[in-house]
């Protein structure tokens, strides 16, 4: 028996797509460098699977597999990846394929797809999206590559996916070379947007208006029933609910320094190399930074006061927001919304930019189909994302687009009143209040960066475009009457 595909690396990720796969009716075959973790996945999960075929050694794994041989990585980014692929590129043939399916870096699958291409080899870098629960049961998956290998992994890739409530596979081809990384990538960044701005008005409910854990489940409970409908909101009403033996809730007894895993950082670095405003995710980015600083903080609010004096120690103590609960809840709901789409637009600013950049030709509106189930961004709105892009694929901005200028229009009023009223309490909202002040940069046909290239000319003659000038064409004035007409070179992020 040979299998249609086969698998490296069976952490709980790889074990739960082999299951997947074996489950649609795929003959897998097996490998992990610690060969006892490849018996006991054979001993428990697979016990009595014949069609999931075991391997000790690379050569036997190879020689196993169909040709063309499909082979799926599953094991951590980076060097490691690399030196799997040096192991298998001595038994493989022209048009096989490698898939890496792992957290890489989209400059490595650039990488990879032009170097295995010379060797005859064709690349795929996808990403993975869903954990362990979706990994099991249907993911989100995002290929990008060599697209010759793309008909021989889409039927496999394309059973195993989620399925959106029309029936479509969360799984479909997203561009040459690094696009399914990249799109990854943002993908994860935007989850560390969501995360935050869920954190912020979990935060505000419960030392702003001073709601019980019960309170603010049955707040989120039904938010989930609206148009935020999604994972992240679904599983933050059950995470209010849990408890432990002594009946004390899990969540009050979490530490309040939050952990990362370098993504949402790739996104933000790739966005301040692009010259994109992707503001919320950095700032989501930098939430989490803050809150690792978690001695200092301590130490900071029995020193630095806040509104009317109060301090934000340990058990809170900010200022409590005088307003009707009933009333605030749903601003703040509103505003959590309008911020979401913030996040969102500007998520695919970047991928848009890249797209353009690398030529990746990336469909927008597929892409949010592919997050529309199985990954952790999963929502209701991101049909609504696909529609923008159907209406009009050249669409510049989500935010242009009429649902989504609707929703803001309708919902601006209530999200400056929630950030209004946080800052006036001493709650922080640093991801509320960049949506916003995004929303209305975005929006103003006339800033202050007159100013600012002004400065740049006086200190460092770097020219200025004029109101009354062609684009492009650049001036310098001689602010101090000595300086003569040198200029400096400029450059645009």
């Amino acid at each position: 028996m040979q299998a249609d595909i086969g698998l490296i690396g069976l952490a709980v990720m790889g074990q739960n797509l082999v299951l997947n796969m074996n489950d649609n009716g795929y003959t897998v075959a097996v490998y992990n460098r610690t060969g006892s973790r490849t018996q006991e996945f054979m001993d428990g999960p697979a016990a009595g699977r014949d069609t999931i075929l075991p391997a000790y050694e690379l050569e036997e794994f190879v020689a196993s597999l169909k040709r063309p041989r499909r082979i799926m990585l599953m094991v951590k980014a980076g060097e490691v990846v690399d030196r799997f692929i040096e192991s298998l590129l001595p038994h493989l043939q022209a048009g096989d394929i490698i898939i890496d399916g792992g957290n890489s870096h989209y400059p490595d699958s650039i990488r990879r797809t032009r170097d295995l291409a010379e060797q005859g080899i064709l690349f795929v870098g996808t990403g993975v999206s869903g954990g362990e629960e979706g990994a099991r049961h249907g993911p989100s998956i995002m290929p990008g590559g060599n697209p010759d290998a793309w008909p021989h992994i889409r039927p496999i890739f394309q059973d195993i996916a989620a399925k959106t409530p029309e029936g479509e596979a969360c799984a479909d081809w997203v561009g040459a070379e690094g696009a399914g990384h990249y799109v990854k990538m943002v993908h994860n960044g935007i989850e560390y947007g969501d995360m935050q701005l869920i954190a912020e008005a979990y935060h505000v409910m419960k030392v702003g208006l001073g709601m019980t854990n019960h309170e603010m489940h049955e707040a989120f409970a039904a938010w989930n029933a609206t148009e935020l409908d999604s994972f992240l909101i679904e599983i933050t009403a059950d995470i209010l609910t849990a408890q432990r033996e002594d009946g004390t809730a899990v969540l009050d007894s979490i530490l309040d320094a939050a952990g990362q895993k370098g993504t949402g950082k790739w996104t933000g670095i790739n966005a301040l190399d692009a010259g994109i405003p992707v503001t919320l995710i950095v700032e989501a980015v930098f939430a989490r930074s803050l809150s690792a600083l978690k001695d200092q903080r301590v130490a900071a609010g029995s020193i630095l006061q806040g509104p009317g004096g109060a301090s934000n120690g340990e058990n809170g103590g900010v200022v409590a927001i005088n307003a009707d609960r009933t009333t605030f809840l749903e601003d703040l709901r509103q505003a959590l919304l309008a911020s979401k789409l913030v996040s969102y637009a500007q998520g695919f600013m970047l991928i848009r930019e890249a797209s353009e950049s690398y030529g990746w030709d990336i469909d927008y509106g597929n892409v949010a189909m592919l997050w529309r189930e199985g990954c952790i961004i999963r929502s209701a709105f991101l049909g609504r994302i696909k529609e923008a892009y159907r209406r009009n694929p050249d669409l510049e901005n989500l935010l242009l687009d009429e649902w989504f200028s609707g929703v803001i229009h309708t919902a601006q009023a209530a999200w400056r009143r929630v950030v209004a009223a946080a800052v006036t309490a001493g709650i922080p909202v640093p991801a509320f209040s960049t949506a916003l002040a995004f929303f209305d940069g975005y929006r103003s046909p006339r800033l202050p960066a007159n100013m600012i290239q002004a400065q740049r000319d006086y200190f460092g003659a770097h020219t200025f475009e004029r109101v009354d000038g062609a684009r492009g064409e650049f001036h310098h004035f001689n602010w101090t009457g000595t300086g003569g007409n040198t200029t400096a070179g400029s450059y645009n992020a």
